[in-house]
């Protein structure tokens, strides 16, 4: 009711959707021919590419001809054949569609965000939206884990392929390329987010995946490699303006704006100009260091050239050199080593990444040893074991944590980090890569 009481309607005094389309009310809009802006794409396996977007002028009705002005401005008699306005969380037909409405046009072909649905007597485009290029990229791959096919319905190449295809459908920022022999795709989006949300969707689906490091897309500008750059805007506490301030700066990131948010007390507002490089774990950083209160956002400004290497993580990681399950045993042992991602009984197998290391090297361990049973007995407190807590590691943290030689695996159940070669003896031949 929120929304209803205090957002005017379309055409309503005070709402600038009116001033925007150049009309005064609502029965002006309706006087004037059809147009609607299609800004998002729904797909259906029955009926193809849906059109969702809001009337600005005119009516529409299903059977109605329309004239469809791409982005380019070529233009394509077209027929509709359905029309659909949004209720609750699903879609119901509906006979006429008028000014200031939300709708979904089924039946159009050629249809793309920034694309104009209007009247075929009067053909009148609007501007169209501008589709952010991909900033970021990251290799999908077949899963080949010692655990692959254990949870997933679709664990082939062929499969993930077929899913990724049906997704540039709707998904018009997304760009596919196949890896030349190899069940490996190249899939670039407009940052992290928007590919983990991708990942996510097709984990809940039942697919398995492997997925290397997010590296951003560099651009040759005047015959310099130039890297996007993104404006980056924090909101925090005033306790945790100066700690804010050191991560952002220590990522390359320079101060534009700071003052106080408007409408608090107690609270600051800074923006940064920083590159989308780094911004790669800021996110998590930023949450751990200012308590959960930081709120950030961020948006591409352009493009620059390179100046100086990506931050790294600072600390090695721990590998296991055994398959198997995890014991409390193994842990306690090892409980000054630094943290673990896993805890006991756990199903593990060589290669996988268990933990972070306190120092800057890897480390190979084995988390799997029993403790040996003999005749001899000791004090109950000798027999407790000292376990840290495990680190919750989401899919965004896990992609924001990992380094070049290292994957994430993806399945329905699990979620788990690894290097790209398992075994020692195939990392010191082949090196990080």
């Amino acid at each position: 009711y929120a929304i209803v009481d205090h957002i005017p309607e379309p055409y309503a005094e005070g709402s600038s959707r009116g001033a925007a389309a150049g009309f005064k009310s609502r029965e002006e809009a309706l006087a004037n021919p059809l147009q609607i802006m299609v800004t998002a794409i729904l797909y259906s396996d029955y009926v193809g590419r849906i059109a969702v977007g809001r009337v600005t002028a005119g009516c529409v009705k299903p059977s109605m001809p329309v004239m469809l002005i791409n982005r380019a401005g070529e233009q394509f008699k077209q027929r509709t054949l359905e029309v659909e306005v949004f209720e609750a969380l699903g879609r119901v037909k509906a006979e006429e569609v008028t000014a200031g409405d939300i709708c979904a046009v089924i039946g159009l072909d050629h249809v793309e965000i920034g694309a104009t649905i209007t009247d075929i007597e009067s053909p009148k485009a609007m501007p169209p939206v501008k589709v952010d290029e991909p900033t970021v990229t990251m290799a999908f791959r077949v899963n080949d884990s010692p655990f692959a096919g254990r949870d997933g319905k679709f664990v082939t190449g062929r499969q993930v392929g077929e899913r990724l295809t049906k997704e540039l459908e709707k998904n018009v920022a997304l760009r596919v390329e196949r890896e030349a022999g190899a069940d490996a795709f190249q899939v670039s989006g407009r940052g992290l987010m928007h590919l983990g949300v991708l990942i996510e969707t097709m984990r809940r689906e039942g697919y398995e995946l492997s997925v290397g490091k997010p590296q951003v897309i560099m651009k040759q500008i005047d015959g310099k490699e130039c890297e996007p750059v993104e404006t980056l805007a924090v909101d925090c506490p005033e306790a945790s303006q100066s700690d804010v301030m050191a991560l952002v700066l220590s990522r390359r990131g320079e101060l534009r704006t700071m003052d106080a948010k408007a409408g608090t007390s107690g609270w600051i507002h800074m923006e940064f100009k920083i590159p989308s490089r780094s911004l790669f774990g800021l996110r998590t950083m930023m949450l751990t260091t200012t308590r959960g209160e930081a709120v950030m956002y961020h948006n591409l400004l352009g493009y620059e050239p390179v100046k100086g290497d990506a931050p790294r993580r600072a600390a090695g990681v721990m590998i296991s050199g055994e398959g198997g399950q995890v014991t409390s045993y193994s842990l306690d042992r090892l409980y000054d080593r630094g943290d673990f991602f896993v805890k006991p009984t756990d199903e593990i197998y060589m290669g996988q990444v268990v933990g972070e290391h306190c120092k800057d090297n890897d480390l190979e361990i084995n988390l799997v040893i029993n403790k040996k049973l003999s005749n001899v007995r000791a004090s109950g407190s000798d027999d407790m074991a000292k376990i840290k807590p495990m680190r919750q590691m989401s899919l965004e943290n896990c992609l924001e944590y990992i380094e070049s030689d290292e994957l994430v695996e993806v399945t329905p159940n699990f979620i788990r980090m690894r290097k790209r070669y398992l075994t020692e003896n195939e990392r010191k031949r082949f090196g990080k890569q």
